[in-house]
């Protein structure tokens, strides 16, 4: 899933993306305002984790542009204001969550996972689609009882078809979420195309059917139908 981490204080969005990228999630980051606003406008995240202070503008406001353009990112605010007021007016304005500076990586890794579970998954750890069943909290894959060993990237990849099942995926959708500030943009997407026949291998292997459909021109789709 990828998290976009608007902070301006360097070290500390270094080190919420290292130990992001240890929990499977694929972290952009934007140090200020307008960076933020320019990839809030062109992508879509699982969760933005938000400070609110920041040197060119505030965090409020690109909530407020977020809610206003009805896009659907979970939104973590992180500040070093503590009190009442800050909060409720943070989660008023349309925030999932509300953490105060200082934190525990693990307590705002695991806040990051309960929203993207309650706005993809319903709030569930173990999202169950026909024979697969996925836990979330463990990050593994059944099929039948049947463990898959799937990479980094297909496990992220199955998530993000489950999570928009039945809807036509773009080549470049699926490049940016697995990939995003890393993702070399050019039209050569080879590279998903052998992420996505080792997954449909593995989860036909593990006596799953094949539920990743090719649109041709399109891209691609999860579906079945008994």
């Amino acid at each position: 899933m990828k998290v976009l981490v608007v902070e301006d204080e360097k070290e500390l969005s270094l080190s919420i993306c290292d130990y992001l990228a240890n929990e499977q999630f694929i972290c952009e980051q934007a140090a200020t305002y307008w960076a933020a606003q320019e990839k809030i406008e062109l992508y879509d995240y699982a969760c933005i984790i938000l400070d609110i202070n920041l040197p060119d503008g505030s965090g409020i406001d690109l909530l407020k542009q977020l809610k206003q353009q009805g896009k659907i990112d979970g939104v973590l605010i992180v500040s070093a204001k503590n009190s009442i007021d800050d909060k409720v007016y943070g989660l008023k304005a349309g925030a999932d969550d509300y953490l105060t500076k200082p934190f525990h990586l693990s307590e705002l890794a695991a806040r990051v996972a309960a929203i993207i579970r309650r706005k993809s998954f319903d709030g569930k750890n173990i999202i169950n689609f026909d024979v697969l069943e996925i836990d979330l909290n463990q990050k593994m894959v059944k099929a039948k009882e049947q463990s898959l060993d799937l990479t980094k990237k297909e496990y992220e990849l199955l998530l993000y078809f489950i999570s928009n099942k039945n809807k036509v995926i773009s080549k470049g959708a699926i490049a940016l979420h697995l990939w995003g500030d890393d993702m070399d943009m050019t039209n050569n997407y080879d590279f998903i195309y052998t992420h996505i026949k080792n997954l449909r291998r593995k989860l036909v292997q593990a006596g799953a059917s094949d539920y990743i459909q090719s649109v041709y021109g399109m891209g691609y789709k999860l579906a079945y139908s008994k």
